[in-house]
């Protein structure tokens, strides 16, 4: 087993059993890309078995902090099994459940979404990669699916200097899938979808909507970035007269009214438009439209903290004409998917967007992911999705 020996000083976070080894603070050592190492304070204490990735800055990522542990096919069965039974406990109203959520789960890099009898996987670093069978593996023994579709295509492999794969790991069919959400349907395909297929993130405030749109009676509904129209159902649901859905992708918004229709609703209430999300809010609001209801659910402006700055300019300025378009006592659903900003500034970012609106708003509850992603006390950067559900002050 190959050692990593740390600088002085840095066994800290390890002590406090956050996860991550950046590049920064080793001293001495190295290994193969995805190889197990043991992970030492400056005296030679074990803090740590990790997986080293020697193209990420964050060099080395914890797997156990008990020295007894051994990293082998078994050590995955039972973290498999561990992540599983915790997903049983909890209520969530869904077939379309994330099984395995990363550090959050003890599997650092990995994330299994659950659609139906189906698997869709993304091994994000290297030490999943190096262990991919296994975990497929473990998988297919713990959750009783007998498909995996690989999504190991997004931007971060890259950091970790792998290639981007996708394709059946396990199994093969139709990647198409129809999940049960609440008390409506939603149709993904899990090749071609953004993440795994789909945003269950979303899953809990997607109902909320729903349930807020019936309890203020709020009639016109926008939804932008609106992918396939999770939100737009919701409202849906929730009695709204008529959606609006924006989003730049065609597909995507095919399968809004595809999702209109599948739940039964009359396809006069739901308007799909193909449009830049900035340009469309300038538009309308020089045309002088105005909503009951406004979801604004964009994707990543902040990968990281060194990007919050122009992404917090991009969050302002969106928020700023949404609430511009607001009828008085109206809602706005904002999120943030951005790691790179906080709950905190996320808050004061909404904040100054209304007050160069000129608009007062009241946050009725702070919103964050579903459940099924859980944040660790020892890992609080897993908390990535935040979000304000504000009434605009009546007039």
């Amino acid at each position: 087993m190959k050692t990593i020996r740390l600088r002085e000083g840095k066994d800290r976070s390890l002590l406090r059993r956050h996860p991550w080894v950046f590049h920064t603070s080793i001293a001495k050592g190295a290994a193969d890309s995805g190889e197990t190492v043991r992970v030492e304070a400056s005296d030679g204490r074990f803090l740590a078995w990790g997986a080293y990735s020697p193209s990420s800055m964050i060099r080395v990522r914890a797997w156990s902090f008990n020295e007894a542990e051994h990293i082998d096919a078994a050590f995955f069965q039972r973290r498999m099994a561990r992540a599983l039974a915790l997903r049983a406990r909890l209520p969530v109203a869904s077939n379309g459940v994330r099984l395995v959520h990363g550090e959050a789960d003890g599997v650092p890099g990995l994330v299994v979404d659950r659609y139906a009898d189906l698997l869709s996987v993304q091994f994000n670093a290297a030490g999943t990669e190096r262990w991919k069978q296994a975990i497929a593996d473990a998988l297919i023994a713990t959750s009783g699916c007998t498909r995996i579709y690989e999504r190991s295509d997004s931007g971060v492999r890259g950091l970790e200097g792998l290639p981007a794969v996708a394709g059946w790991l396990r199994g093969e069919g139709s990647a198409e899938v129809t999940i049960t959400e609440h008390d409506w349907q939603l149709g993904l395909d899990v090749a071609a979808g953004h993440k795994t297929g789909f945003y269950l993130d979303q899953r809990d405030n997607r109902a909320l909507l729903g349930r807020w749109v019936r309890h203020f009676g709020l009639q016109r509904v926008l939804n932008c970035y609106c992918y396939t129209g999770g939100f737009s159902v919701a409202a849906l649901a929730g009695g709204a007269a008529h959606v609006t859905s924006v989003d730049s992708s065609a597909p995507a918004l095919a399968r809004v009214q595809a999702h209109v229709a599948l739940n039964g609703f009359d396809a006069a209430r739901s308007t799909v438009v193909d449009a830049d999300v900035n340009q469309f809010l300038r538009d309308a609001l020089k045309r002088g439209d105005v909503y009951d209801a406004i979801v604004l659910d964009p994707p990543k402006f902040a990968p990281t903290a060194a990007h919050a700055e122009r992404a917090a300019r991009a969050y302002k300025d969106i928020n700023r004409l949404a609430l511009r378009l607001l009828q008085p006592g109206g809602l706005l659903l904002s999120f943030s998917c951005s790691g790179g900003i906080g709950p905190d500034l996320f808050h004061k970012i909404v904040a100054g967007a209304g007050l160069d609106a000129g608009v007062d708003a009241a946050i009725l509850q702070r919103l964050e992911g579903a459940c099924d992603h859980p944040t660790t006390i020892e890992f609080p950067e897993g908390e990535y999705l935040k979000g304000l559900a504000l009434l605009k002050a009546a007039a």
